[in-house]
Order: structure tokens, then C-alpha cells, then sequence
């Protein structure tokens, strides 16, 4: 096997809370990484998250992984390039070579869902992604790849479930050889629960991206005291029994979604990146459980 293609794995960290103590008593960090990148979507950007407080009005999973990875890191420094609305091509093509640019050492790169929404062909989407995960996996970044959450219990969006299935298998595929950090998304069931997704049902909900944000913490091996919620929570209905409300969601949210494709608009146009700049987040370090509150 050669070196480009050798099977990376996550660096090791300490598996304490708030990082062990070396022979002479000094706390050693959670996590390896200094500057964290993120590209993509509404999905990265963090719709469905509202927080007047956050850059661009959105909070999101990214910025609550910053948050976190940069509690008790001084220095830590977090960007987010991710545009909502952009189709793959459009997000290899604006935001790969800025984030190759800021030399990350902790990358993120979700692409794809809204091609895959459209009928794009995933074997297609995934020989693309391929290269741009590799030339990030080339510069010594550990790669946070995906895998789409399985929409087989929603209303519409279920005839897209076996594109999302082949979807994942190629991103899967990508993961391994160049050594990227899967974060399975189709795996974490909390997700077909009403309360994970925002009203649109296309975007998920604060709760939904916190839900995320454990797991992406969680593949990465950095310990954190955010509690998941309890998937069998009453107030978590399943999406088979809000069906009631399909109507009203079709006419304010599929309706005006629909039309913007027919009319070739993005609700991306005119959008700039929340967070061009590598920067620490919202101070450094942060306050003890200010990420783990949901807003």
C-alpha cells in the first residue's frame, strides 16, 4: 500500500474528561488539533440552529465541535466556508482550495446531499469527493467525512433512500483509503425522530445538530460531558406520528423548495461564508458547559 492511500488513524488522546496528568502532574490535551476547517451546505453552516449571537445568525454542529475543541485548547482556532443551497461541485469549486489555504489541521467535508436530493448520481458525486478528501488527507489533516442520515420514515424525501444507501457505501469507500474519520449519520437513529429535524424538515433542529456535534466528539475520540438525548424520550415523536402536519409542511416548506429549483435559485445566492477566517470562536478557552447548552 502506498503512503498516499496508508490507512491514517484518529491521534490519540486522553481518555479523561478534562485530560490526565503526566509524570509531573501537567494536564495533557483532550485532542491534537489546532485549527479546525469546515466545508459544505446548510448542513455544515448550521441551518435549522438560529442564534442572533452566532456569525451569520446560525449556530450549528460545527461551531458547537469548535466550541468544544477549543474549551481548553489556547489558540484553537475554528473556520466555516460552508454556503447553504451549494451542490457539490459548487463547494469543490468555492470553498476546497480556502481550506487547503488555512492549512487545517482537523477538516471536515460534507458534500453531496443536496446533488443526491436532485437525483445526482452518487457514484458520480463520490469520484469527485474522492479527490478532494485526498488532497486533504495528503496534507497530514485528519478528514471528517460522512454518511447521510436515512430519511426512509419521511414524507417525500423516502424515494431518495436507496441514493442515500449508495451515497454512503462510496463515502464510506473514500473514508478508507485515504484514512478519514467516518461520522455515520444513517447510524445514529435518534435522527428519524421529529424533534432531531427544524420545521422544513430539511434542515436539522438545535437538537439535531447537538445530537450531531456528540457524534462527531465521539468519532474523534475527544472526551466531553455532553449528554445525548434520550431517543425514547415521549417528547421525540417519530415521524410517522406527526403525518397530520404533512399538508401545512408541503404548502410553506416543499412548495416554496420546489419552486426554487424550478427556477434555478438557490437560497444560497448572495450568502457569504460565515467564517472566512481562521479564528478562536467566541473567546479562548471556553467558559466550562457553554457548548453543552442547546439554544
Amino acid at each position: 500500500m502506498d503512503a498516499q492511500h496508508e490507512h491514517r488513524q484518529v491521534p490519540a488522546v486522553d481518555t479523561g474528561e478534562t485530560g490526565g496528568a503526566d509524570a509531573e502532574g501537567a494536564r495533557s490535551p483532550r485532542h491534537p488539533w489546532r485549527r479546525f476547517v469546515a466545508i459544505g451546505d446548510s448542513f455544515t453552516e448550521g441551518i435549522g440552529d438560529p442564534d442572533p449571537q452566532a456569525p451569520g445568525g446560525h449556530r450549528g454542529w460545527a461551531d458547537r465541535v469548535a466550541e468544544e475543541l477549543g474549551r481548553d485548547t489556547p489558540g484553537f482556532e475554528y473556520a466555516n466556508l460552508a454556503i447553504r443551497g451549494r451542490l457539490y461541485e459548487q463547494i469543490l469549486a468555492e470553498q476546497l482550495e480556502p481550506a487547503l489555504a488555512l492549512e487545517p489541521d482537523l477538516v471536515s467535508i460534507f458534500a453531496g446531499g443536496n446533488d443526491v436530493l436532485r437525483r445526482g448520481d452518487p457514484d458520480v458525486i463520490a469520484a469527485a469527493l474522492d479527490d478532494a478528501v485526498g488532497r486533504l488527507a495528503a496534507t497530514g489533516a485528519t478528514v471528517i467525512t460522512w454518511t447521510g442520515p436515512d430519511v426512509g420514515s419521511t414524507p417525500v424525501f423516502h424515494l431518495i433512500r436507496g441514493r442515500v444507501a449508495i451515497y454512503n457505501e462510496n463515502m464510506r469507500a473514500v473514508a478508507q483509503r485515504h484514512g478519514g474519520v467516518v461520522v455515520d449519520l444513517w447510524a445514529l437513529r435518534a435522527l428519524t425522530h421529529e424533534a432531531m429535524w427544524a420545521e422544513d424538515r430539511l434542515h436539522f433542529s438545535p437538537v439535531g445538530h447537538r445530537t450531531i456535534a456528540i457524534a462527531v466528539l465521539d468519532a474523534l475520540g475527544v472526551p466531553h460531558a455532553m449528554e445525548p438525548y434520550d431517543a425514547g424520550d415521549p417528547l421525540l415523536r417519530p415521524w410517522r406520528e406527526a403525518r397530520l402536519e404533512d399538508l401545512l409542511w408541503a404548502r410553506e416548506h416543499l412548495g416554496p423548495w420546489v419552486l426554487r429549483r424550478l427556477r434555478r435559485e438557490s437560497s444560497g445566492d448572495g450568502v457569504r461564508p460565515k467564517r472566512p477566517q481562521a479564528a478562536p470562536v467566541f473567546g479562548s478557552p471556553m467558559p466550562p458547559g457553554s457548548s453543552d447548552s442547546v439554544r
